[in-house]
């Protein structure tokens, strides 16, 4: 490490062959981001006002809702400003904020999607023992769990990336610093790194998946065990939403990080859907086919357009 010139900034290359598209670009992402911060905020602040929300379910999308926002502004206004014509450049803190805070909030995402199927388990399954099994200490313990050891597994990992040496070169092929395309840049041994970083995040998105998957397949049997189709539809529907954004998550994950080979532009229009466009969806997808948060949505609405001239 002694030997070498250190890398002080980072520079980022952007989506591979989008060349001439920056200005397409730039207007497509500004708007889903645009999508992405009212649209979550309105949820926030639905769930916030609304007595009738005020249950585990509600909780733990607020939750989301607050995900949602500070995660695509991660790697969203630096690719934007790029996008204009400004430098293409990150500074090596900059580069280890993102990569930190990526993983910090994706992993917190991952837990809080698992801590949800678990709580449509128990509201389906066990729904006389529901307020017990989920009360407020448990929701708040669950949740303090998932924002803590998403801090513990980002920081493990940002550790070991950036603890290697790095000389040169400093191109980042992707719009933002992550694992797949810091790593390969250092200069020192990344062994240790790789197996941890691909171990972690693949050992976490297992488990979580397999926790998910247990909780769906009892809440399935259970749907399955009620007599009127419209009693079913109704459990059906409480999950629908849930189980959209599991896939819209999941799949990402899967083609970034569990893939044996690495290819820069898939894994660049991969994140860009996880990083942008499935946030902004969320609000939809939650809001669409639930009626109390449409009608909490309405009367914040209504509120919001009435408070200027009360």
């Amino acid at each position: 490490m002694r030997n070498c010139t250190s890398v002080t900034e980072f520079f980022l290359m952007g989506i591979p062959h989008t060349a001439g598209l920056e200005k397409v670009l730039f207007v497509l992402f500004l708007a889903f981001y645009l999508l992405t911060l009212p649209g979550n905020l309105l949820i926030l602040l639905a769930i916030l006002t609304s007595s009738n929300l005020h249950t585990p379910m509600y909780f733990f999308l607020g939750n989301l809702s607050v995900l949602d926002i500070f995660f695509p502004s991660v790697s969203s206004p630096k690719m934007m400003l790029y996008l204009t014509g400004h430098s293409h450049t990150i500074s090596y803190q900059g580069c280890a904020s993102q990569l930190f805070f990526y993983h910090f909030l994706g992993c917190a995402e991952c837990f809080l999607y698992t801590v949800m199927a678990y709580d449509r388990f128990a509201a389906i399954c066990h729904p006389l023992r529901y307020t017990v099994i989920m009360s407020s200490w448990v929701c708040a313990s669950m949740t303090m769990a998932t924002w803590m050891g998403s801090c513990l597994h980002a920081s493990v990992l940002t550790f070991l990336i950036f603890k290697l040496p790095y000389c040169g070169p400093n191109e980042v092929d992707n719009f933002f610093c992550d694992i797949p395309v810091v790593l390969p840049l250092a200069c020192g041994d990344t062994y240790l790194a790789q197996a941890v970083s691909f171990i972690n995040v693949g050992l976490v998105a297992l488990v979580c998946f397999l926790l998910i998957l247990t909780s769906y397949s009892r809440i399935v049997v259970s749907i399955l065990k009620i007599r009127s189709s419209e009693g079913r539809r109704r459990a059906f529907s409480t999950c629908s939403a849930h189980l959209t954004s599991i896939l819209l998550f999941y799949g990402p994950v899967v083609l970034i990080y569990l893939r044996p080979a690495s290819s820069p532009w898939l894994d660049s229009v991969v994140q860009v859907l996880n990083n942008i466009v499935t946030p902004s969806l969320n609000p939809l997808i939650y809001s669409l086919r639930n009626k109390e948060v449409k009608v909490a949505l309405k009367k914040v609405l209504t509120q919001g357009m009435h408070s200027p001239g009360a």
